[in-house]
């Protein structure tokens, strides 16, 4: 149980970052083309991780069930 309460934590964690790194992107699309690159791509790094959190996720629910 306890790793399925990590899970949800990691999986809240990234969920904010990704929404704050893809509005930092937004905002820097006219001002800053780097700043928005990099934010856009860190963001989609993060949500490679968000994926992989949620197959784990998955598994673990159908593991229990």
């Amino acid at each position: 149980m306890l790793q399925i309460n990590q899970l949800h934590k990691y999986k809240r964690h990234l969920e904010e970052r990704y929404r704050k790194l893809v509005e930092r992107a937004n905002d820097y699309k006219y001002v800053d083309e780097c700043k928005s690159d990099r934010s856009a791509f860190k963001a989609m790094q993060v949500l490679e991780k968000l994926n992989r959190v949620k197959y784990l996720n998955k598994e673990i629910s159908n593991s229990v069930v």
